[in-house]
C-alpha cells in the first residue's frame, strides 16, 4: 500500500461510514431530525416542585477528549461512618420526545458508534455535546439517584428524583486517577474549587468499598487489552492501551449502584423495566477445562464468586498473560443482553457484575436503552404516563441488543484497520509477540511494540496461548482490517 499519512484520518472514516451502512446503522441524520433539533432553542428548564441541587459540589469523571457529559457525581459524609453518594444523570428525555424524528433516529442506531477517525453519536451534538450534556459550569436538570451506604459500603436507603445540578469541575480519568495515587498533581479545577479535592476523595473511599464488596460476591475481575489509535493531526502515529485506572473505577462503581437501584425501584412500584442481563454461562464445562489447565477446580455449575477467586489468583501469579486469559474467559460468559423485568418476574441479572437489579439508566446521550429507562422513571415518579407496553419493551430489548452487537463490530473493523494503517509500511519487518489464541480455527499473536493482534499463518503447532515467538509482517489490509504474520 503506498500510504498518505495526511490520509489517515479520512479513509479510516470512509472505512467506519462504508461499515456503518453495511451494518444498517444510520451513519447521517434524517432531515426532520435535523429540522427539529434546529428548533429546540435552550436547555430544558427547571419545573415547579423540582429539588435545586445547584449548590452541591457536582464534577464530572470521563475520557479526555469527551464533550457528552451524562453524569455527575458528589458524596456527602454523614453521621455513624455513613456516607451519601449521588448520581445525577443528563435528562434527555425533556428535549427528546418520544415519537419524534430525533428518537426515531436515536431508536434505530440505539447507541453512539466511537471509531477512531470519525463518531456517529445518537443525537446531535447540538443536544449530546451541549444542551443536554452535564457541561462544566452549566444549569442543568437531571434525574438523581440519592444513595446512603453504610461503614461496610452496604446500601441503606435509596431515593430517585429530578433536580437542576450545576457541574463545578470537568475532570478526566487520567489526571484524577494519577492524583488519587499520589502520582501527579491535582487537576487545577480541583484546586481552583474549595472542598472538592476532599469530596472526591470521599467518593474514592466509599467506591474502593463498593469494588471491594462486588468482587467479594463474584463481580469479575477481568482485564482486555483496548487500543486507541494515536493521531498527529491527520496521520495515524501509533496505538496506545487503554487500561482501567482509580478514577474508572470510581466512576464505574457509583455507575453500577445507581443502575442497580434503578432497576429495584421500577421493580418495587411494580413497573416492568429494561434491564441490562449477563446469564449463567451455558458454556462452565469449557471453562471449568480453562481453570484445569492452571491447577484450579471449579465448581460443576456456574459459580462467580469460585471463578473471581481463579482469576485474581491468576492476575497475580502472570500479570503478563492474564488479559489474554480474561480475553478467553469473556467470550466463554459470553455478551450480555436486553431483556424486560416484569412485575412479579424473575430477570436473570448480571452474572459479571454479581448483581440480580441492574439497569442501563446513566448513559441516555449515548445509548437508547437509558433514555427508555429515564421515560419509566417518569412515569413511575407520577409526571408521565406509562411510556411502553411490555410487547414494546421486548420488542426493544431484542432491537437494542442487536444494534449494540451490530456498533460494537463497526468499532472493533474500524480499530483494526486502524493497526493496519499504521503497519502497512512495515511490511518485512520483525516483532516479538505473544501467542493469544490457538486453535482449530488459526493462531494468533499480538505484538508486544506496537500493541497489534493478528493472525500467524505457516507452521505453528507447536505453539499454544501465552507462548513468546518472534514474528515477520507480511501482509497488512487497511481495508479489511486484516493483519498476517510468520514466523521468523
Amino acid at each position: 500500500m503506498n500510504r498518505d499519512p495526511k490520509g489517515d484520518r479520512a479513509c479510516l472514516a470512509a472505512i467506519a461510514r462504508k461499515a456503518m451502512i453495511e451494518r444498517k446503522l444510520e451513519p447521517d441524520f434524517p432531515p426532520a431530525a435535523l429540522q427539529e433539533v434546529a428548533g429546540i432553542r435552550g436547555a430544558a428548564g427547571a419545573t415547579e416542585g423540582m429539588r435545586d441541587l445547584r449548590g452541591l459540589l457536582w464534577a464530572s469523571i470521563d475520557n479526555n477528549d469527551s464533550r457528552d457529559l451524562d453524569q455527575l457525581t458528589v458524596a456527602e459524609a454523614l453521621a455513624d461512618g455513613r456516607t451519601r453518594i449521588l448520581v445525577a444523570v443528563a435528562d434527555v428525555d425533556a428535549l427528546v420526545r418520544m415519537g419524534s424524528p430525533l428518537d426515531g433516529h436515536a431508536a434505530h442506531n440505539t447507541t453512539s458508534v466511537y471509531t477512531p477517525a470519525i463518531i456517529f453519536p445518537m443525537l446531535p451534538e447540538t443536544l449530546s455535546t451541549n444542551l443536554t450534556s452535564l457541561n462544566e459550569d452549566q444549569d442543568r436538570i437531571a434525574m438523581v439517584a440519592d444513595m446512603v451506604f453504610d461503614a461496610d459500603a452496604t446500601l441503606v436507603q435509596s431515593e430517585l428524583y429530578r433536580a437542576q445540578v450545576h457541574n463545578r469541575a470537568k475532570l478526566a480519568y487520567r489526571t484524577v486517577a494519577a492524583w488519587l495515587d499520589g502520582k501527579g498533581p491535582a487537576p487545577q479545577r480541583v484546586l481552583e474549587t474549595p472542598g472538592l479535592d476532599e469530596n472526591l476523595r470521599l467518593q474514592d473511599r466509599v467506591a474502593q468499598k463498593l469494588a471491594e464488596v462486588r468482587h467479594r460476591n463474584g463481580a469479575l475481575s477481568l482485564e482486555s487489552i483496548e487500543t486507541r489509535a494515536v493521531f498527529e493531526k491527520d496521520a495515524v502515529t501509533g496505538l496506545v492501551v487503554e487500561r482501567k485506572n482509580r478514577a474508572k473505577q470510581l466512576i464505574e462503581d457509583f455507575m453500577i449502584a445507581a443502575n442497580g437501584v434503578t432497576a429495584a425501584f421500577l421493580n418495587a412500584r411494580k413497573l416492568p423495566s429494561l434491564r441490562r442481563v449477563l446469564r449463567s454461562p451455558e458454556r462452565w464445562e469449557k471453562i471449568m477445562r480453562v481453570a484445569d489447565q492452571y491447577g484450579t477446580h471449579l465448581p460443576g455449575e456456574p459459580d462467580a464468586a469460585a471463578l473471581e477467586t481463579f482469576l485474581c489468583q491468576r492476575r497475580k501469579a502472570d500479570p503478563e498473560k492474564f488479559p489474554d486469559l480474561s480475553l478467553t474467559i469473556v467470550k466463554l460468559v459470553g455478551r450480555g443482553e436486553y431483556a424486560v423485568d416484569v412485575p412479579g418476574g424473575t430477570a436473570p441479572g448480571h452474572f459479571g457484575l454479581a448483581v440480580r437489579d441492574y439497569s442501563h439508566s446513566t448513559a441516555p446521550n449515548r445509548r437508547f436503552p437509558d433514555v427508555i429507562t429515564q421515560r419509566m422513571l417518569k412515569a413511575a415518579l407520577g409526571a408521565a404516563p406509562l411510556p411502553y407496553t411490555i410487547a414494546e419493551l421486548n420488542e426493544l430489548a431484542g432491537h437494542c441488543t442487536e444494534k449494540e452487537d451490530d456498533a460494537t463490530k463497526v468499532e472493533r473493523q474500524v480499530r483494526k484497520s486502524a493497526a493496519a494503517l499504521l503497519l502497512s509500511d512495515r511490511i518485512g519487518e520483525r516483532f516479538e509477540a505473544i501467542v493469544t489464541g490457538a486453535s482449530a480455527k488459526g493462531t494468533w499473536v499480538r505484538l508486544f511494540n506496537p500493541p497489534v493482534e493478528g493472525r500467524l499463518d505457516g507452521n505453528t503447532e507447536a505453539l499454544d496461548v501465552g507462548d513468546r515467538t518472534r514474528v515477520k509482517l507480511v501482509r497488512a489490509d487497511v481495508q479489511r482490517g486484516f493483519i498476517d504474520f510468520v514466523r521468523d
